[in-house]
């Protein structure tokens, strides 16, 4: 029986040689006594068994404001389409890879900071009626996967969370590139475009048109134009 203990005293390890591999590390156990303090003992546990987990990126790219817009579209009285933005959102990306395959994708939205430059309709918006703001203050994206499907093509896969539901989603991407400006720093742009269902998030106000359509369609385009700088 193999014991293994995460304190500081010699403990002994009653096993036949052998050895376990994650199909990263290997590590290996002989019979005797074996001495490890719990730091390094525990070092090696997670770094052997928690897979990629243990090598989480580094590289933090974080929202240029001034270069950046999250905005949205839906369909009014059936022939038209209302737009509105967000006028504060934040944005974080977790990358290595220089084709950002490997990005973990952090957007967090201000609900109560839409914008449709009309006064009356965003408290609308605001209200029980929609977004419920001040019950749900942010909307949020969090990515499971940045897939590349082509030259600058990506999928970007992630639960979206808006009105207290979480779902998951998937949003077309097309990555800019990278550049580096005067002062050395590093930018990369993305366009993200998607669809939500706003039934599905429990945003279900809307008015019957004599013609049978809704005052409010149901399919609300998100758009996001952003641009990052590497920290």
């Amino acid at each position: 029986m193999t014991l293994l203990y995460f304190d500081m005293t010699p403990r002994r390890f009653d096993t036949p040689l052998g050895q376990f591999s994650n199909g990263i590390f290997t590590l290996f156990i002989s019979k005797g006594t074996v001495q490890m303090k719990r730091t390094l003992f525990a070092a090696l546990m997670v770094a052997a068994f928690c897979g990629t987990s243990a090598f989480a990126q580094t590289g933090k790219w974080s929202l240029d404001r001034t270069h950046s817009q999250i905005s949205f579209s839906v369909s009014h009285m059936v022939v038209a389409e209302a737009e509105g933005k967000f006028d504060a959102f934040d944005v974080v990306v977790m990358a290595d890879k220089d084709d950002m395959t490997d990005a973990k994708v952090d957007v967090t939205i201000q609900t109560a900071s839409i914008n449709t430059d009309n006064k009356d309709r965003d408290n609308h918006l605001r209200s029980a009626d929609f977004f419920e703001a001040e019950k749900y203050p942010t909307i949020t994206l969090k990515s499971k996967e940045l897939k590349k499907v082509g030259d600058n093509k990506y999928k970007l896969i992630g639960d979206f969370t808006m009105h207290g539901v979480t779902k998951q989603v998937e949003f077309d991407a097309k990555f800019g590139g990278v550049i580096k400006d005067s002062k050395g720093r590093l930018h990369a742009g993305f366009k993200v475009v998607g669809e939500i269902n706003r039934q599905d998030f429990g945003v279900k106000w809307s008015k019957k048109l004599d013609t049978g359509g809704l005052t409010v369609g149901d399919i609300v385009e998100f758009k996001g134009n952003v641009e990052l700088i590497k920290q």
